[in-house]
C-alpha cells in the first residue's frame, strides 16, 4: 500500500459572501477532495488536498480482488524442466523415431494434433512420446482400478464358525453349508469348538467333530492351521486352489474325429 498527498493554495480575487461548502469533503475509497473557504479572510483562498492511494486495496475487508492461482501443469507435459535441446521421440504408432530436437518433436506432435508427453525425464536424452494424453491417462487410471479390484478379490477374509462338542444335526448342517459357501467365495474358514468347565473332559469328542467337519468339506479346502491344546480348539481351512481353478475352466469340447469314429463304428 502506498499513498500520495498534495496540497496547494491559490488566492481568489473575489470574496465569497458565505462559504461555498462548509468543511465539505468528497471521499471515495481511493480519492478524497476537500475545499475550505474561511469567512474571516478578506482575500480567501482555496485550499485543496488531494489524496490518492494505490496498491493491493484488499485489506481485511475482503472487498478487493484476489489473484487467481496459476493452473497446475502436469509434470508429463511440463517441458520447462527439460534442459536438453534434444529428445528421444516415439511417434503415435509407438515406433521409435530416434533423437530429434525439441522443436521438431513439437512440430510433429502439432501436425498429428496430439500431445507431446514426457515419459522418462531423467534419461539422456529424455524420452518423449506423441499421444492423446487424456486418453492415455484415462486408460492408466482404469488399469489401476482394475488392479485394485483384483487385489481385493484375491484377498481372503477369515470367517469364523462356532459350535459345541454336542451340536445337533440341524445346526451342524447349517454351519457346514455356510463353510462351503465361504470357501467357494474364496474366504478362509475357522471352525471353533469351545469347551467350558467340565466340557474339557470331552476334548476327544470335540477333536473328532472337527475332523468330521473337515472330511465333510472334502477337497474344496485344505488345512492351514489347527490347535487342540486350549479350551477353544479350532481348525482353519483355506480354499483348495487346484479345485477352484478347475471349476473356472470351461468344459472341454469333444474331438470331432473321435465322434466320427464312434458314429462310424455304430
Amino acid at each position: 500500500m502506498a499513498g500520495l498527498t498534495s496540497t496547494f493554495y491559490r488566492p481568489c480575487k473575489t470574496q465569497f459572501p458565505k462559504p461555498l461548502i462548509d468543511s465539505s469533503s468528497f471521499r471515495l475509497p481511493s480519492f478524497s477532495f476537500r475545499i475550505h473557504s474561511p469567512k474571516t479572510i478578506r482575500f480567501p483562498s482555496i485550499s485543496t488536498t488531494i489524496s490518492a492511494r494505490y496498491g493491493g486495496g484488499g485489506g481485511g475487508g475482503g472487498g478487493g480482488s484476489r489473484r487467481s492461482k496459476p493452473p497446475v501443469v502436469d509434470e508429463a507435459l511440463d517441458f520447462s524442466a527439460v534442459k536438453s535441446d534434444t529428445v528421444r521421440l516415439i511417434d503415435e504408432q509407438q515406433n521409435m523415431v530416434g533423437i530429434v530436437s525439441k522443436s521438431e518433436a513439437f512440430q510433429l506432435a502439432e501436425k498429428a494434433e496430439l500431445d507431446l508427453v514426457i515419459l522418462s525425464p531423467e534419461a539422456d536424452p529424455p524420452v518423449v512420446r506423441i499421444m492423446d494424453y487424456n486418453k492415455y491417462r484415462y486408460e492408466q487410471q482404469k488399469k489401476k482400478r482394475d488392479q485394485q479390484k483384483k487385489s481385493l478379490a484375491s484377498r481372503m477374509d477369515l470367517k469364523e464358525l462356532k459350535m459345541g462338542y454336542n451340536i445337533d444335526v440341524h445346526d451342524y448342517s447349517v454351519r457346514l453349508r455356510a463353510a462351503l459357501k465361504f470357501l467357494k467365495d474364496g474366504d478362509k474358514v475357522k471352525v471353533i469348538v469351545s469347551l467350558k468347565g467340565r466340557e474339557n473332559e470331552f476334548r476327544n469328542n470335540a477333536i473328532e467333530l472337527l475332523r468330521r467337519f473337515q472330511t465333510d468339506v472334502g477337497e474344496l479346502a485344505v488345512e492351514e492351521a489347527k490347535s487342540f491344546k486350549d479350551r477353544n480348539i479350532f481348525i482353519i481351512l483355506v480354499p483348495n486352489k487346484a479345485i477352484a481353478q478347475k471349476s473356472l475352466e470351461p468344459p472341454k469340447k469333444k474331438d470331432d474325429a473321435v465322434e466320427n469314429e464312434v458314429s462310424a463304428g455304430v
